[in-house]
């Protein structure tokens, strides 16, 4: 696909509202005590001539007992959504290119089966093999104490079900589908969210787009954040793979980070004992205020772009574990409220907003899948227009001092 249909279809994605005339599918409903359990939808079905489909299966089996996905088929791609882990993306795949990786946890976790504060805060990581997690919303970053309380790693809302999950089609030309969530965070005497979530994607169009909107239930002031943890693995992750963004500034998370920072968008092959390596990314934006990042393969021919708003999602956070295959090879482009610091150090940073009682945020992405060296060329172009030739500042000490 030419980059510049890629673009409009971005474009297209981020501003498509549902329509009024939308077949609309109630799949469940925590409040009415619903659930279809397994389901589906074809364009058949609809009258539709474009080709497409949507299905919901319940899982059995291991940890992954009474898990529901989402499979949509538009043609292009074949995206798997997880309404039990707060509406994740588990992986999308498109021909010969995959967005998601191998990781070593190989079940989709019911979330009964995590517990978040075991290993001091990082029991995340027994469910955490998709492609794209939503980090927060109370809190995110790496685990440890915050005053009295300890924050386990990366927040609670990947773990928690979706209360009511909803398919829309749209009965005209593009025929768009739309699968929303409603993800509720709510402690009583602490925080009082509902994050509305929505997958959007067009039959035949190789990108799909979030926007989500996270709303303060409260009569209080809170503090939030989220990140929005998007992983890549193979093919697009080897030897010789690129990192590209429209960079203002770039940091090493840690010190050890801070050894690399001379090949710091660059990836190897897997080495075993390499750890993970972090960077921190403020990026620029165009005139509309987005920025893209994209990782592409070493021939330079198959990638993903990311596109995101900076005034919704103002910092990047470039992760690299580049360990074994059998490890998890994997490397996150991560847009954000906050780095990955613990919540305590992001505070001094000026990375912890606060929503006011009543209020909502809103947060749009969109990911378009790079089938050919001509849409990583154009994407290439475009992230260079972002830059528009302004200074990329490469710092060699982290932004904070850790333990």
């Amino acid at each position: 696909m030419k980059m510049e249909k890629i673009i409009a279809a971005a474009s297209l994605l981020s501003l498509v509202v549902t329509p009024v005339l939308a077949k609309e599918f109630v799949l469940s409903d925590a409040a009415m005590g619903k659930d279809v359990g397994d389901w589906s939808i074809t364009s058949k079905d609809l009258g539709i001539v474009t080709e497409f489909s949507v299905s919901q299966k319940v899982l059995h089996g291991g940890k992954q007992e009474g898990v529901r996905v989402i499979d949509i088929n538009n043609g292009v791609m074949q995206i798997r959504l997880i309404p039990t882990r707060g509406m994740d993306i588990a992986k999308v795949k498109s021909d010969d290119i995959v967005l998601g990786w191998d990781s070593p946890v190989k079940e989709i976790v019911n979330p009964a089966y995590i517990d978040l504060e075991s290993r001091n805060g990082l029991g995340w990581l027994d469910g955490f093999n998709e492609m794209m997690v939503r980090c927060g919303y109370e809190w995110t970053g790496h685990p440890g104490k915050d005053g009295d309380y300890l924050l386990s790693l990366h927040g609670r809302a990947g773990n928690t079900p979706a209360s009511k999950v909803i398919v829309d089609i749209d009965e005209k030309a593009p025929y768009s589908i739309s699968v929303k969530g409603v993800v509720y965070e709510k402690t009583f005497k602490f925080n009082n969210y509902q994050v509305w979530t929505e997958f959007l994607v067009v039959p035949g169009v190789k990108s799909f787009s979030i926007h989500d909107e996270l709303t303060n239930l409260s009569d209080y002031d809170n503090e939030y954040q989220i990140i929005y943890h998007s992983n890549f693995g193979r093919p697009l992750l080897e030897e010789g793979a690129l990192f590209e963004a429209a960079v203002q500034e770039v940091s090493p998370f840690n010190n050890y980070a801070a050894k690399q920072m001379a090949t710091w968008n660059a990836y190897a092959s897997p080495l075993k004992g390499y750890d993970e390596t972090v960077y921190n990314i403020k990026p620029y934006s165009n005139a509309r205020n987005e920025s893209m990042a994209v990782l592409h393969n070493a021939a330079a021919d198959k990638g993903v772009s990311v596109l995101f708003n900076i005034n919704q999602l103002p910092v990047l956070t470039m992760w690299k574990n580049t360990d074994t295959d059998k490890q998890g090879y994997v490397t996150g482009i991560e847009p954000g409220t906050s780095y990955a610091y613990n919540r305590t150090y992001q505070r001094k940073l000026g990375l912890v907003p606060t929503i006011k009682g009543g209020e909502s945020k809103k947060f749009d992405l969109t990911y378009t899948i790079l089938d050919s060296a001509d849409a990583v060329s154009k994407a290439q172009a475009e992230i260079k227009a972002i830059q528009a030739g302004r200074e990329m500042k490469i710092l060699d000490k982290p932004l904070v001092k850790l333990p």
